[in-house]
Parts: structure tokens; sequence; C-alpha cells
């Protein structure tokens, strides 16, 4: 499924708060690490004041030198796991990009969030950034400074939000490798809502709003049972499934709030109309405001 994975860090304890999800899945799905720091030199330059930019080359050589010893010392850290450790000059997220871009098998494991400074980037930005332009599927942590940075952390089923459409079911494949090698209940949910149209009423004719809620449910439960049973046949025995009305990411945010240890598998792209909502800028907001980690799978 996956031939490594790759952590980008910056050198805050911010952007660390993937770790333990990336001992995780290398522990138990047995694939090598490489730990990625980038010295984003125009920002180390930007930040040079005028007295001190004859000494630019020393400077970024200093924050190479740092990424390397900080990138060994967590490389210690990952027991009876492969680590390499690499440092590079250029733009964070084109950086992360190419690296993952030249082994199509791998995984980019990293925080949401981190701290700028010299030889440190703006983490939230450069997530986005990967996210639109990668085509690697990312393991996405929303970090805060109460999370922890150390150790392992655990994970107990997956959430797979769909909305009926055939590329938004394309992130199931994944998510039956990744629930049998982790031994994960998965939990598959749909939010559905009335289409906007169809509230436009007339004086001769007013819909039975209930009633029409009502049919869709039952369409929506209908649809999960199927693909449920679908997925025990692919071999996954802890297999439930919940309809959600209300609002697309809102409803996965709040669902995932409320049922904390799980990780959100989803893809970018689903199919707009009725009934359906754009699964891209719901994976996007969902990678804001999820407190659950989000595995992002790219599709065609």
């Amino acid at each position: 499924m996956y031939t490594k994975i790759l952590v980008p860090l910056d050198g805050s304890r911010t952007s660390e708060r993937a770790l333990p999800f990336a001992r995780v899945l290398a522990g138990t799905l047995k694939l090598p690490v490489e730990l990625l720091e980038v010295v984003d030199v125009s920002a180390v330059s930007a930040q040079a004041a005028n007295e001190k930019a004859s000494y630019l080359d020393a400077l970024i050589a200093e924050g190479e030198r740092e990424s390397r010893e900080h990138l060994k010392m967590i490389a210690a850290d990952f027991p009876g796991s492969k680590v390499s450790c690499t440092v590079e000059r250029g733009k964070p997220a084109d950086v992360i990009i190419e690296r993952a871009a030249a082994d199509q098998g791998t995984l980019i494991a990293m925080a949401t969030h981190g701290r700028s400074g010299v030889n440190r980037w703006v983490m939230g930005s450069v997530a986005e950034k990967v996210l639109r332009g990668s085509e690697s599927t990312m393991f996405l942590v929303r970090a805060d400074q109460a999370a922890r940075a150390d150790g392992a952390t655990m994970i107990k089923s997956i959430v797979v939000p769909l909305d009926g459409s055939e590329l938004a079911e394309s992130v199931l494949p994944t998510v039956v490798e990744i629930a049998k090698s982790l031994d994960l209940a998965v939990v598959l949910c749909r939010v559905y809502e009335l289409a906007a149209s169809a509230y436009y009423g007339s004086e001769d004719y007013l819909p039975n709003y209930d009633e029409m809620l009502l049919h869709l449910k039952k369409q929506v439960e209908g649809y999960l049972a199927e693909k449920a049973s679908s997925l025990k046949t692919a071999g996954l025995i802890r297999v439930s499934w919940i309809a959600l009305p209300g609002s697309g990411a809102d409803e996965i945010v709040r669902y995932s709030r409320e049922h904390p240890d799980a990780l959100i598998a989803l893809c970018t792209h689903g199919r707009s109309g009725v009934r359906r909502w754009v699964l891209g800028s719901v994976t996007e907001r969902v990678v804001r405001y999820s407190g659950d980690p989000v595995l992002v799978v790219h599709t065609a």
C-alpha cells in the first residue's frame, strides 16, 4: 500500500504533534520513515537584519546544522523502524511535494500548525499547499499546544464520510487495508439535507418537507447499509454506519469531536448535485477544524 512515511518538521514542538501517529503507522505497517526539515532561504534572508546580511550564508549553514541535529534526536525515538533524515533548502511546500513525488508510495504525515521564525515556517499554510499540490496520500493532524509529541498514540476507529459519489467511495479500498492492518472499527457516515431548490414553493403547491426529509433519510440509510455490507464482504468485521442530518463539513467535525481516538478518511474530490456536497471543499474544512487526524486520499 505504502512504501515509506515522510514526516515534514519545522523545528517547532507543534509541528511534532504528528510524530505519535507516525510512530504507530511505521511500527504497525512496517514502513521506513523519512524525517524532513526545509531551510527556507528566502525567509531567513527576510528576517536577517541589514548589518547581518553579509553573514547570511553562515546563518543558513547554522540552520542546516541545527536541523540535522534536531532530526537525529527525533529519529532515535522510532524504535524498530528504519529512519532517515533529510535537510534541504527551498520553499517548504515545494520541497515536500517533490520529495513525496519521487516515490509514489509515500504517505505524508504532518501537523497542520507550526510556528514561524528563523529556519521555521507556518505549518498550517504549508500543509494546505501540500494538500492541494501533492498527489500523495496525507495523514494530517490538527495540532494544538496541549497535544503530546512524544511516544505513540491510539487510534480506535476510522470514520468515513461519503456523499454518494463513486469518487468519494474511492477511499474505501484504502480504508479496508488500514482497518485490517491496525485492527480498527469502521464507521461510514453520510450527511444529508434537502437541496435549496426543494424549498422553492408556490401559492399553488407547498411541499411536505417532513415527508421529503424522511424519504431522503431512508435513501441515505439504505445506501450506507449497502456499503457497510460490501466492506464486511471484503473482510472487515466491525463496520457500522450513521446518517447525519445537517451540513456536510459541520456535521463531520461535530461527530469527530464527540468520538475521540478516531481517524477520518476521505478523498479530495466528490461530485456536487442534489443531496451531495463538493467533497474537495468539505475535505479542507474537516482538515482545518476536526479534532481527529484526517487521512486524505487523492483521486483522479
